[in-house]
C-alpha cells in the first residue's frame, strides 16, 4: 500500500516525516518538484545532508537546475522506487507538497493532447510582444478556472492551458475534472501498472499560524543565504532552466538581481506568493478523496508524527 504525507508549504511535513522515519524505519520518497534540483537547497527547504545520511531520501538532487522534468517521469520514478523498496521488504513514505505529482501518482496521468510546437511558439511570441499578463488575460476569458489557479508569471502553464484549449475546444480545467474519462487508470512502475491502494494524511494548520510560519521561513531563507545561492546558480554557464526559474523564491530573487526590484520588495513578494501558493495547494488537497486530514495546531513534530503514524502505520 502507498503511504503519503502531504500538506501546504511550511506546515512542517519534513519534520513530521523525519520523526516517523526514525520510529518506523521508512525511507522517504520526495514529492517536491523543486527539491529534485542540485544546488537549490535553501529556497526549497531541502532536508540537510546530515538528515539524508541518517534517513534515506529518494528523488532529491537527481537533476541539474537547467534540466527539465515532467509529472509523467515523476510518476514512473516514484512508482519504481516504492515498488523496489517493497520488494526489499522496506516501508516507504511519499512526502511533499507538489499536489500534481501526488494526484498523478494516486489517480493516474492526464491524457491531454500532445505538444503542438507551432501553437506554443505562436503563444510565446504573443507573450514576448504583449507580455505574459496579456496572455494570462486571454486565458482568463476562455478558461477562468485555470487562470485562477495559474500564476500570471507562469508562462509554461499559461501556454499549455491555451494550447489545450486551441487543440480541443475545451478548457483544460474541465478536462481535468473529468478525471476518470481523461486520465489513465495506469500508473507505470506498480505491480500490474494499476493505481495503487493508498493511505494519505494531509497536515493542516490554522491559516494565521500557517502564514506566520511562511513569514518566518522566508526570513530564515534570506538569513541562510538565499540571494547568494541564486547568484551562484545564475553564474553557472548553463544557468537555470525554465522550470527551475519558476520556483518560489528563486524567481523573485532573480528579478532582484536583475535590478527590477529592491531586496525588501523581493522578500515581500516571496511571502505574498508563498501564501497564495499555500491556498492553491489546499484547493488541490480538497479534491483528494479518501485522505485523512490531520489538524496539527501548534503541537510539535513528535506529537504530530505519533498521530500520523496511527493512521499510516496502525
Amino acid at each position: 500500500m502507498l503511504k503519503i504525507l502531504t500538506g501546504p508549504t511550511a506546515v512542517g511535513k519534513s519534520n513530521v516525516a523525519i520523526q516517523i522515519a526514525r520510529q518506523v524505519g521508512v525511507e522517504i520518497v520526495s514529492a517536491d518538484s523543486m527539491q529534485i534540483y542540485r544546488g537549490m537547497d535553501i529556497g526549497t527547504a531541502k532536508p540537510s545532508l546530515e538528515t539524508r545520511r541518517e534517513i534515506p531520501h529518494h528523488l532529491i538532487d537527481i537533476l541539474d537546475p537547467w534540466e527539465a522534468y515532467s509529472v509523467g517521469r515523476y510518476v514512473q520514478d516514484a512508482a519504481e522506487i516504492v515498488r523496489g523498496l517493497e520488494l526489499e521488504g522496506k516501508e516507504s513514505l511519499v512526502v511533499g507538497g507538489t499536489a500534481l505529482y501526488i494526484k498523478a501518482l494516486t489517480e493516474g496521468l492526464f491524457k491531454g493532447p500532445g505538444a503542438d510546437w507551432g501553437i506554443r511558439q505562436e503563444l510565446e511570441g504573443v507573450a514576448r510582444e504583449k507580455g505574459i499578463h496579456y496572455l494570462h488575460g486571454v486565458l482568463a476569458e476562455v478558461d477562468p478556472a485555470s487562470a485562477q489557479q495559474i500564476q500570471k508569471g507562469d508562462l509554461r502553464r499559461v501556454v499549455r492551458a491555451l494550447e489545450v484549449y486551441q487543440k480541443t475546444g475545451h478548457p483544460i480545467s474541465s478536462l481535468q475534472q473529468e478525471w476518470g474519462g481523461h486520465y489513465s487508470s495506469k500508473v507505470q512502475g506498480f505491480k500490474g501498472s494499476s493505481v495503487p491502494a493508498t493511505l494519505m494524511v494531509i497536515l493542516s494548520l490554522d491559516r494565521r499560524e500557517l502564514y506566520q510560519r511562511i513569514e518566518e521561513r522566508v526570513e530564515r531563507m534570506f538569513q541562510e543565504g538565499l540571494v547568494e545561492e541564486v547568484r551562484r546558480l545564475m553564474a553557472h554557464p548553463m544557468g537555470l532552466g525554465r522550470q527551475a526559474r519558476e520556483a518560489l523564491g528563486y524567481a523573485e530573487v532573480i528579478e532582484y538581481l536583475g535590478g527590477k526590484m529592491t531586496l525588501p520588495e523581493a522578500k515581500g513578494l516571496i511571502k505574498r506568493n508563498t501564501r497564495r501558493f499555500a491556498k492553491r495547494q489546499m484547493t488541490w488537497f480538497r479534491s483528494f478523496t479518501g485522505a485523512v486530514w490531520l489538524e496539527i495546531e501548534e503541537e510539535g513534530p513528535e506529537e504530530a508524527a505519533k498521530r500520523a503514524m496511527e493512521i499510516l502505520y496502525p
